[in-house]
This record gives structure tokens, C-alpha cells and sequence, in this order.
């Protein structure tokens, strides 16, 4: 089947909810779901929204610097400027959405402080942020009849030139997306959409890693499609491990333990039960996620331990309750009361500060096809993210996308010569162990030499046992027809790939990238 849209958003988090939102002003938008409109990484998270609100006390320089200084000076000045200018402006746009941000007895939003940031100005609700947003856009999305909700659907491929017979490279100019192939899973047959402007907004990458915080969907979809289309991808070795997820053996994803508990008073602890943070960094619990992540990695190889701990004890148990009552309850049903005992806790995979290159307006390389959210890489991060600035960059980026190509709009045709999806002489999988094993396997090499602390010798030795993977996804994905969970695991190996490749080619030791063959200068105080 074949369908026609002026818009095709491919992911439903608040990046791709907050750009369809606006785009089904100006046409038809396609929402494609690779499962329900409900769940995205955006659900997750727990912290909050950064924006300057507060002028009594803080400024967009302070937000500017603050930002810069997390991202190891690598973020684009311009667009750390644009994000954080603008941000105040989408919050107002977030309200008018539904978002209920917690407000202080005076009416004022309620603010916490997380890593990094040197004034109180995360905005939040309880810890669950994340979950309220995504709520309050579902809503919205589902009652506006100008937006058609694919569910269960998963885009496979972006439609370009090659669609049409051309030789197309990296080298091609005005590579052009026209839409995409995509499988809808109850059919099992591949439909094409045709769009004027395709939008990935795909989330992240953690399902490359075994101990990761995303739900197990981000698998990168949107950054390996974009790349086997000839797109620009950047900065792939930055990734972040957030250094306090619960340590639950078994729990994939691990539940997230939000940095706003650390902002709160939380200290860290180790295995003995003694402080350790200002061993590493003069900000002690409050230092950016890389280097307390860092610091974590360091105490629980020293002392052979699986996990550390977050000592929260210090702080009024009912006051405790009342910041983080989802933490709260998630401990408690696993035996362990915030307010009485600490917490276990082990750095996990959790943030991609790279992704699919784009500029200020979120298009790509690839002309109309724009990415917006934590599958693009616009400049914001850097070599690390300054904590709850992603959900701000989501949605600046999303309205800068949505202005942007509602301007050029008109100046897009259909491409309605591109072929249907042809799968003449394949057949489906008789052997789906051989794909959960080679998930596990990917996921495994991830894990052991491309996590926190990376090497020469590690990143060879991933990328030689990748390397058989990829030959055999390759092989058995020519001649069979297309699964979610054969294009998921092709999606993580070319992930992979990219993250390693980028890592062996940054010959130094920055933001989120360490590696021990070309150390950091000591931290100066």
C-alpha cells in the first residue's frame, strides 16, 4: 500500500509529538510508531526541563556557561544560544500542551538544581517529568484530525535517489528523502509513504547496551537509516552513562535513580559504605555525569563490586517522599526504604549527544529530511550533556524544524515513481534464536570494550567481533523478509559501528570519550 502525506514523523516522543503538533497547521502528518504512541524514551524521564525562569537570580549566560563548560567546550556556541534563548518561550508552549510543572506555595515554579547547573532551574513534575509530557502531547496528538497515528508500524528504510536506480554516495550532492518503507507489523507486508517532509524523531541508542536506562526501543532506528541513506552522523563516541541507575540484577532497562536526588542532598558512597567524590572532582556528587559516572566505574573495579550506593538517609523522610514518591515506591517494592537505607546504585547507558547532523533548523544533510530529539546532533551537548537540557533541545529544535519546513512546503512534490518494496525470494526467518543471540552478542561487545573507559586495544577487538555480526546480519537480511527484530539488530550493529569507528578516529580523552591511551589532563580546581 501506498499513502501520501505532507508530513511523516517517524518516532512519538515529545520531539516527534511537539513537531506534528505544529506541522498539522500547515497539512497531513503521518505519526509512525514502531509500537504505541505512549511509549518513547521521553516517558522515562524523571528529572525535568532546564530553562531560565528565575531572573532574580539567574541568566542565559549562566545557562550559556553552564553548558558549554559540561560539553568540554565542543557544543556549538550557536546552538547552545538558540536553545537556551529560546527555551522559556517552548515551556510557555509545553503549558498551553497541558504540562503541569510543580509550583511552590507562591504560585512560582518549584525548581530544582541537578549537576552541572549553577542556579535552580529545572522545571519538573514530582519526578516523572517525563511521563506528564508525554501524557498531556498523547492527548493532544489523538484530538487533532490532522494527525493519522500508525501504530505498531516500523520505518525500515528512507526513500532517495537510490530508490530510483541512481549510484548515490557520500559524495552525491542534493541527496533528497521522499518518505520512507515502512513494515507494518500486522499486515507483515511493507507500505511506502510518500511525504513532501519526512522528520526522524527516533530517540537514542541504548539498546546497544546490555545495562541501559531507555526502554529497550532505542535501538537507534533513525541514526542507522540516515547513514545507510548517505547522511551525515557526528560525534558518536559521546555517549553517557548515567552514573545512578538502580542496580537490580535482571532489570533491562534499569530503573533510573534521577541526578535531582544528588541535587537534593543525595552523597555517594561506596561499597565501605565512605564517602568518595572528593577524591575526583571538587563539586563532589554534583560534578558532571561523566566524570561522577567515571568515578563510580573506578570505585567498583577497585573494590570488585557490582554497584555503589546513594545515601539519601540525611535528608526529612517525608519531604523525601514527597520529591520522589516513583523512586520511592520502586524501592520500596524491592526492600529497600530511601528514607532508612541506601540505595544500589551503577552507572548505565542512558544519552547520545551525537546522532544524525543537522543545523539550526534540525534538516539533515539529506534535503527534507530534518531530525530533532536525542537521534540528531545539533551542537547543543558537546562531549557531554549539561543534565535536563534534552527535553528543552526536543522541543526548540522541533518548532525551529516545523517553522522551517512549513516555509518551503510548497516547493516539495511526491515522488510517486518510487517503486514498492520488492521481497520476491525471501523468506522469513526459520531460526529467530540466531538474531536474540546475536542482539546479546552486540550488546555484550558494547559493554566490554565501548563503555566508560575505552582503549586502543578494546576498540580493535570490538570492532573485529562486530564485524563477523555484520556479515551475517547482512547475509540473512538479503534473503529474508523484513522482521522488527532483524531490522532492530541490523540498526544496532550499524549503531555500533559508528560509535566505534568515531571513538578509534577522537585520538584524545573528551567529555563523555575517555580513553586510557590518551589520558585527560588532572581536573584543576
Amino acid at each position: 500500500m501506498t499513502y501520501k502525506y505532507d508530513y511523516l514523523v517517524i518516532g512519538s516522543g515529545i520531539a516527534g509529538m511537539s513537531f506534528a503538533l505544529k506541522s498539522a497547521r500547515h497539512g497531513r502528518v503521518a505519526l509512525v510508531c514502531k509500537t504505541t504512541l505512549e511509549e518513547a524514551n521521553t516517558y522515562f524521564a524523571q528529572g525535568g526541563v532546564a530553562s531560565v525562569t528565575n531572573l532574580a537570580v539567574d541568566d542565559f549566560d549562566k545557562h550559556i556557561r553552564d553548558t558549554m563548560v559540561a560539553g568540554d567546550w565542543l557544543s556549538d556556541p550557536r546552538a547552545v544560544e538558540k536553545v537556551v534563548r529560546d527555551a522559556p518561550g517552548q515551556i510557555r508552549q509545553l503549558v498551553e500542551w497541558g504540562v503541569d510543572f510543580d509550583r511552590n506555595d507562591a504560585g512560582e515554579y518549584d525548581l530544582h538544581r541537578e549537576g552541572g547547573h549553577s542556579e535552580f532551574r529545572i522545571l519538573h513534575h514530582a519526578d516523572n517529568t517525563g511521563a506528564e509530557i508525554q501524557e498531556k502531547l498523547v492527548e493532544a496528538v489523538r484530538r487533532n484530525p490532522n494527525i493519522d497515528i500508525f501504530e505498531n508500524h516500523f520505518a525500515i528504510e528512507i526513500l532517495t535517489q537510490h530508490h530510483l536506480g541512481k549510484v548515490v554516495t557520500r559524495r552525491t550532492p542534493d541527496i533528497t528523502c521522499y518518505g520512507a518503507y515502512v513494515l507494518n507489523e500486522a499486515s507483515e507486508q511493507v507500505d511506502t509513504f510518500l511525504a513532501r517532509v519526512t522528520l526522524m524523531a527516533t530517540g537514542g541508542v541504548g539498546g546497544v547496551y546490555t545495562i541501559t536506562t531507555n526502554p529497550l526501543i532505542a535501538t537507534g532506528d533513525g541514526i542507522a537509516m540516515t547513514y545507510r541513506a548517505k547522511g551525515t552522523v557526528r560525534d558518536m563516541e559521546f555517549i553517557q552513562f548515567h552514573p545512578t541507575a538502580l542496580y537490580h540484577p535482571g532489570d533491562r532497562p534499569s530503573f533510573l535513580i534521577t541526578e535531582a536526588m544528588r541535587g537534593y542532598g543525595a552523597v555517594l558512597r561506596n561499597i565501605d559504605g565512605e564517602e568518595f567524590m572528593h577524591r575526583y572532582d571538587p563539586r563532589l556528587s554534583l560534578a558532571p555525569r561523566d566524570i561522577v559516572a567515571r568515578a563510580i566505574d573506578s570505585e567498583m573495579k577497585a573494590s570488585g563490586s557490582d554497584h555503589v550506593y546513594l545515601d539519601v538517609t540525611a535528608k526529612p523522610a517525608e519531604e523525601t517522599k514527597r520529591h520522589f514518591p516513583n523512586i520511592y515506591a520502586k524501592c520500596l517494592s524491592l526492600g529497600i526504604d530511601i528514607t532508612r537505607d541506601y540505595i544500589p546504585v551503577a552507572p548505565a547507558a542512558h544519552y547520545l549527544c551525537g546522532g544524525i547532523d543537522v543545523d539550526l533548523n534540525g534538516e539533515s544533510s539529506i534535503r527534507r529530511l530534518y531530525a530533532v530529539g536525542e537521534c540528531s546532533r545539533t551542537g547543543l551537548h558537546g562531549g557531554n550533556r549539561l543534565a535536563s537540557n534534552s527535553l528543552i533541545e526536543a522541543v526548540v529544535y522541533a518548532d525551529a524544524a516545523a517553522r522551517h519546513a512549513a516555509a518551503h512546503l510548497g516547493e516539495y512534490d511526491f515522488r510517486t515513481d518510487i517503486p514498492a518494496w520488492n521481497d520476491e525470494g525471501t523468506n522469513h526467518p526459520e531460526e529467530m534464536v540466531l538474531i536474540t543471540q546475536s542482539i546479546k552478542e552486540v550488546n555484550q561487545i558494547m559493554g566490554y570494550y565501548v563503555g566508560i573507559v575505552r582503549s586502543d586495544l578494546r576498540l580493535h577487538r570490538a570492532w573485529n567481533r562486530l564485524d563477523i555480526l555484520y556479515e551475517e546480519t547482512e547475509r540473512l537480511f538479503k534473503v529474508s523478509k523484513p522482521s522488527r527484530e532483524l531490522c532492530e539488530l541490523r540498526n544496532i550493529i550499524n549503531v555500533a559501528y559508528l560509535i566505534m569507528r568515531q571513538a578509534m578516529e577522537r585520538k584524545e580523552s573528551r567529555g563523555l570519550h575517555f580513553t586510557i591511551d590518551y589520558p585527560h589532563p588532572p581536573v584543576t580546581p
